[in-house]
């Protein structure tokens, strides 16, 4: 019985893994064949794609390879509800040192599985490829229903800002890890598996939302690529961003850090993939939904100063977010 990767092969690796994926009605053509068939209903379709580089989005002694394919689905599947969409299907490109054990690819492909069985697609297909570390490249496809696509720059003055979903906790669980704490485990959790408000993208565009996008690097940095492209600026209230009290307690633990403000998590830490949204003034908010914040219209002299995109009680704030490249 083979015990590495190198040793069932390419083409054995990918019959294994993708006898987990059931079939759906978005599918006509799954895994097999030089390429896959899906329904679009809709005649549009909408695709996103995203990478997982070891050691740069995960760490194979902080996550389990289960936790990593729930997390490689989240991630995705989040961006595609943040245009109001479906998820229907993914390819995953999957790239693993030859010595990598069988058992790490079974348990990454029951937790892409599981993640997709809660958001509601499959896998059609990818790729597998030897790599000296695990790379996981990601394309995910979404359906629209019918509706119009809520883009990033439909945000006008006067819309609330609300958010549906968890914020900080990832950004606490991964500070926590790399401190050796293993408390509070909500954060850990949320970090190694997040959980997307999937359904809360289509309801947002039924609700009317103007712009939309999902948390992935922090709440005021996605807010001012937002604003950006509405040309407007957004004013959070720091009396509407309360913390959980699992991030209050992860910030009690990681004291003295920089980070270590409960607030400051929820504004700057990323990962939570939640969904932020603007709306029009007067929408009946569903209870998943919590109202944090106002859009105002950008001034010329604004622009001329270099004013901050987005404000906290009407006052900068040095929550950063997630730099790539940084």
């Amino acid at each position: 019985m083979a015990s590495t990767i190198g040793d069932l092969g390419e083409f054995g690796l990918i019959e294994r893994v993708t006898a987990r994926f059931p079939r759906t009605d978005d599918v006509i053509l799954g895994p097999g064949d030089d390429a896959a068939v899906v329904r679009a209903p809709d005649r549009r379709v909408v695709a996103s794609t995203d990478m997982l580089v070891e050691g740069r989005h995960f760490r194979r002694d902080w996550s389990t390879p289960r936790d990593i394919g729930h997390k490689a689905v989240a991630q995705n599947f989040a961006d595609v509800a943040a245009m109001g969409a479906r998820p229907t299907t993914l390819l995953i490109g999957l790239g693993v040192p030859a010595d990598l054990a069988v058992d790490w690819a079974d348990e990454f492909a029951a937790g892409v599985a599981a993640e997709c069985a809660t958001a509601g697609g499959t896998v059609v297909g990818g790729d597998t490829v030897r790599s000296d570390t695990v790379v996981v490249s990601v394309t995910a496809l979404g359906d629209l229903g019918g509706r119009a696509e809520v883009r990033r720059d439909g945000a006008r003055p006067g819309d609330v800002v609300a958010v549906a979903g968890r914020l900080g906790l990832s950004a606490a669980g991964l500070a926590l890890l790399d401190r050796g704490l293993d408390a509070p485990e909500a954060c850990l959790r949320e970090h190694r598996r997040p959980r997307p408000p999937y359904a809360e993208g289509p309801r947002a565009a039924l609700l009317g939302a103007t712009a939309m996008l999902d948390v992935s690097d922090g709440l005021v940095q996605d807010l001012g690529h937002l604003c950006a492209a509405s040309g407007v600026t957004i004013d959070l209230e720091r009396a509407a961003l309360v913390p959980p009290p699992e991030l209050r307690a992860a910030a009690a633990a990681l004291a003295g850090e920089r980070s270590a403000d409960a607030t400051a998590l929820m504004l700057a830490g990323g990962e939570d993939h939640a969904l932020a949204a603007t709306f029009p003034p007067g929408t009946e908010l569903p209870d998943a939904w919590t109202r944090i914040g106002t859009v105002a219209p950008r001034s010329a002299e604004a622009d001329a100063a270099a004013a901050p995109a987005v404000t906290v009680d009407g006052r900068p704030t040095d929550a950063a977010g997630w730099r790539h490249f940084g």
